[in-house]
């Protein structure tokens, strides 16, 4: 499970994504213990995958904020009516200004420095980039 893109993803984004604000559309499943780094502080304490990614959700937030994105929709997903699957716990579709200000986010020492409490929670995500439509 990856819960960051790959190089191929990240080329694919700066140079083929949609132009203008998007919509970064997050499907979360949780791990159901937090699974900290033993060099970590929050590895000693006793957390569920939920918790941990709380604690991301509250520092992305302040991120978010700087840079003029922000949540459009969050809840949590009850049942898979189309498919196979457990489906996921949770989905945040978030607002960017521009596919830059996501990537520019993302490779920030800021966004990196809390991004262990996002990896330590999730079991399994998928991030899908989406033109921003009426959350424009």
């Amino acid at each position: 499970m990856a819960t960051r893109p790959r190089e191929d993803q990240i080329a694919k984004l700066m140079t083929a994504g949609p132009e203008g604000p998007i919509v970064m559309v997050n499907l979360l499943k949780y791990r159901d213990a937090a699974a900290y780094r033993a060099d970590k502080p929050e590895a000693k304490e006793t957390l569920t995958g939920r918790e941990a990614y709380l604690r991301y959700g509250v520092e992305v937030s302040k991120i978010l904020a700087k840079i003029g994105a922000r949540i459009v929709w969050q809840g949590h997903q009850s049942l898979v009516m189309i498919g196979e699957g457990d489906g996921w716990d949770d989905v945040v579709c978030v607002r960017y200004p521009s596919r830059q200000a996501f990537l520019g986010m993302a490779s920030s020492a800021e966004y990196n420095a809390i991004h262990y409490h996002r990896d330590a929670g999730l079991a399994d995500t998928v991030l899908l980039c989406c033109e921003a439509g009426s959350a424009a």
